[in-house]
């Protein structure tokens, strides 16, 4: 009888030490969490030391209601939060489900999305893209006579294309197709996009080429791009919080953020919508875009290494394809940053160590918040090469 009571009693210590090892880590995160919530480093003059202050008074500072964060750590998602509200003064609080608008940081998905036809066979990189296309085509003029848009050059913004980015069109504006966006003809509010410097000579920021990417993968798909993206990339990789869907549905918009200008008032109409979808039309969550981060990190689950490798090579100017690509301190570092009407994000990884993070608001002066929390976040984990001040 000795023995069973003595296998029972080994039995309950185990448990009771395994459960004594999470409370002990538990704790540890949530005092982690506390100082990074606590930390926030405002910019500040050279020389001067800064003050650490709390995201929630920065978030009245700079007059954005919600932010989202989750944080990438040992090549996991370590945690993730939402602070503050849906709408100023709504009182729904919002959550690590709520759904931001990720802006430009829509393009790296879309990038990735571009890839995986890579890989398939359907798109080539280094290809003049007009072979391909068949609902439209780049205008040929006197830049591509020798040098040809391809997707390569789109994909890292050296195609020479034009428009920089897009405002949106609000709840009371008719929203073009996408055929209208490309020839810049109303409803569309952008103008032409069109090659006007030769490509492959210079760098220069084109959401305008993206909606190429995007016509492109219709083209060669004959689907939607939102359901190529669910298909290849988004469902793969878990994101089940992500749709590229312009406008929002019913069901996904109970628990969206409003977007709110620079003075912390609510956009009219909640937010904007983009048919530029490869530009700026993704609505995700922080913890979606740290999958993405982790499957650039430790790829397989959408993309080969191969095609991770590629992204996250410079082509001109620190840029890859869809990422900006950084070396600090001998540490490899890929990122991105939103700004849609109303919403500023920011997505940050390393490609070597399993760690990064990424910081969604939906206030226009969020970027400076989001800039603050990952200064905060890298004082914490010790990033390095990570500007803290």
């Amino acid at each position: 009888m000795r023995k069973p009571i003595v296998i029972a009693l080994a039995i309950f210590t185990s448990l009771l030490a395994g459960r004594v090892a999470v409370a002990a880590a538990n704790r540890e995160l949530e005092a982690k969490i506390q100082r990074v919530e606590s930390g926030l480093l405002p910019e500040t003059a050279s020389g001067t030391k800064p003050e650490r202050m709390t995201l929630s008074a920065r978030m009245g500072h700079y007059h954005v209601p919600a932010v989202s964060i989750a944080v990438v750590n040992g090549g996991r998602i370590e945690w993730a939060r939402g602070y503050g509200e849906l709408q100023a003064g709504g009182g729904k609080k919002v959550d690590s489900d709520t759904l931001f608008q990720a802006a430009s940081i829509s393009k790296p998905v879309a990038a990735m999305t571009a890839m995986r036809l890579v890989e398939l066979g359907k798109l080539s990189l280094d290809e003049d893209v007009n072979i391909k296309l068949r609902s439209w085509k780049v205008p040929d003029n006197e830049f591509t006579k020798t040098q040809k848009v391809t997707l390569r050059r789109l994909l890292s913004h050296t195609a020479g294309v034009t428009v920089h980015g897009f405002r949106g069109y609000a709840a009371n504006e008719p929203v073009p197709a996408l055929l209208q966006v490309l020839d810049g003809v109303k409803p569309a509010n952008s103008p032409p996009i069109r090659v006007d410097i030769v490509p492959g000579t210079e760098w220069r920021y084109s959401g305008g080429g993206y909606v190429i990417v995007q016509q492109l993968i219709e083209d060669v798909t004959g689907k939607p791009f939102a359901e190529v993206a669910n298909e290849l990339v988004i469902r793969p990789l878990g994101m089940t919080r992500s749709a590229y869907q312009q406008p929002l549905s019913d069901a996904l918009a109970s628990n969206a953020a409003h977007a709110h200008d620079g003075d912390g008032r609510p956009i009219e109409g909640r937010w904007h919508t983009y048919p530029e979808r490869t530009a700026a039309g993704l609505w995700t969550t922080p913890s979606d875009l740290a999958r993405v981060i982790l499957a650039m990190q430790t790829p397989g689950k959408a993309l080969q290494p191969k095609s991770a490798d590629e992204m996250l090579n410079v082509v001109r100017d620190k840029y890859g394809l869809g990422f900006g690509v950084e070396a600090t301190a001998g540490a490899r570092s890929f990122s991105h940053g939103g700004a849609n009407e109303g919403f500023r994000c920011m997505l940050f990884g390393y490609r070597d160590s399993g760690r990064g993070a990424v910081v969604m608001t939906n206030g226009d002066a969020g970027g400076a918040l989001a800039a603050e929390v990952l200064r905060a976040i890298s004082a914490e984990y010790g990033w390095p090469g990570y500007k803290t001040k």
